[in-house]
């Protein structure tokens, strides 16, 4: 059978676009599809204007610092129009370019709506296209608990186009999204209460890691309510909100933003009229090669369900198109020792196994840590103080954890990353000459470990 194309992309965000360029590169006959924004989530209403709005946060204790340093400064004024309006010019330069990369590639691009007919048959916009492989790379999408009032919550999707800054926002959640998203409101001013239903957030990472960003929080006046939910959203006559939580207790606010979990994005995708099977979870289930139950179709990114990072999609992508199209140059993903960030003030960066993971795979762990104020906050009257945290293998000497409380963490943690991935040992570490004075010196100089 002839097909139109050899890859048809369903979905113009990190993964689809990485396998459709690449594709096309290898010669391969390529078409994308995308009903909504390009460069998805990460562009548009994910990792890049978050991370703007985390700087435009971090600005106030920037100011607050200079004083310090002799600088006199008139008290500062904040514009979230500016702010929003400086970012949106951002992300429709950036959409610009993820254009320019496909059209540039060779790459087929369909604006709108992609639905499958059948395991090589795509529709878009009433037009039919067929192809030898399907990717399916729609990504995920915000989701909030069905409760009484949830009309009344906004997400992720609708926080970065607000047309105010609230004077008051409840966050509700306890994953990166929401501890992000509290430190970014409560940076810019506003009354920020954070809700967790369990004991502590960021369920996964390092215990210590979790213990100290929870205590640096505390200290720049964000309201921290763990064990707690919301049962009910009330909007009241002057268009305020009242939060009822499950214990009764009733919290006035402006905004209730929700950051609960993420869905896979498959609305109308259209495969009931494939052999697509989804797992227990609600995402496509894949093989290694991210191949679904249905030969011709494949699936990357957050819909899969496997680690949502924009770099994660990225390298399934380059997979894809890989083994695909150039199979002499293919190599598997390996999802062993990825880096990641959180961009909370303060920042988070880690690599590798918590001292907790560490524990339950059988490794004697030592850990070694340094918590101190970094020296540039020593002329200020800000405490914020930095967690480093090693977590070695007693017996081989081997790292196996790296991680971070602190400015810049996410810098500082990636290269650490390359250090951990080829192998090395505490000794290597010690043997490191640092670079001083620094923060990061601090990875390369902790000599003694925590006595347990």
């Amino acid at each position: 059978m002839a097909f139109d194309f050899d890859l048809f992309v369903i979905g113009a965000g990190s993964g689809g676009v990485r396998a459709a360029r690449f594709a096309a590169g290898f010669g391969a006959r390529v078409a994308v599809a995308e009903s909504r924004y390009l460069g998805g989530t990460c562009v548009n209403v994910g990792c890049v204007p978050k991370k703007l709005l985390v700087y435009g946060a971090h600005y106030r204790e920037d100011f607050e610092h200079a004083a310090g340093y002799g600088w006199t400064v008139g008290r500062p004024g904040f514009d979230w129009p500016t702010l929003i309006a400086n970012k949106n010019r951002e992300i429709e330069r950036l959409n610009g370019i993820y254009r320019n990369l496909l059209v540039g590639s060779g790459v087929t691009l369909y604006e709108g709506h992609a639905r499958l007919l059948d395991p090589h048959t795509v529709e878009v916009n009433g037009q039919r296209c067929t192809a030898r492989h399907i990717l399916v790379a729609t990504g995920g999408w915000p989701q909030v608990p069905d409760i009484p009032g949830k009309e009344h919550a906004i997400t992720s999707n609708e926080a970065f186009f607000l047309q105010s800054l609230p004077r008051r926002v409840l966050v509700v959640g306890g994953g990166y999204i929401a501890v992000e998203f509290a430190s970014i409101f409560n940076g810019l001013g506003a009354q920020t209460v954070q809700v967790y239903r369990r004991e502590l957030f960021l369920r996964g990472f390092d215990g210590g890691v979790r213990e100290h960003l929870r205590d640096e929080l505390i200290k720049k006046g964000l309201d921290l309510r763990f064990n707690a939910d919301v049962a009910r959203i009330d909007k009241r006559p002057d268009g305020s909100l009242a939060a009822t939580l499950q214990s009764g207790e009733v919290i006035e606010t402006d905004c209730v933003f929700y950051a609960t979990g993420r869905r896979p994005m498959l609305d109308n995708l259209g495969l009931e009229n494939t052999g697509v099977k989804l797992n227990e979870d609600g995402f496509i289930a894949v093989d290694d090669e991210y191949r679904s139950s249905e030969p011709s179709i494949l699936a990357v990114g957050d819909v899969i369900g496997r680690m949502p990072l924009t770099p994660v999609a990225l390298a399934e992508g380059m997979a894809v198109a890989r083994r695909l199209f150039r199979p002499e140059e293919y190599r598997k993903v390996d999802y062993n020792l990825i880096p990641t960030a959180v961009f909370s003030l303060p920042n988070i960066g880690t690599v590798g196994l918590t001292t907790e993971d560490a524990v339950a795979a059988g490794h004697r762990v030592k850990r070694f840590e340094s918590r101190f104020r970094p020296m540039k906050l020593t002329l200020t009257g800000d405490q914020e103080k930095t967690l480093m945290k090693l977590v070695v293998d007693a017996d081989t000497d081997r790292v196996l954890g790296c991680h971070m409380v602190g400015p810049d963490a996410g810098e500082i943690v990636q290269g650490l990353a390359v250090a951990l991935k080829a192998g090395a040992t505490k000794q290597v570490f010690d043997e490191t000459i640092g670079i001083h004075p620094t923060a990061a010196e601090e990875f390369v100089t902790l000599r003694t470990p925590v006595q347990e």
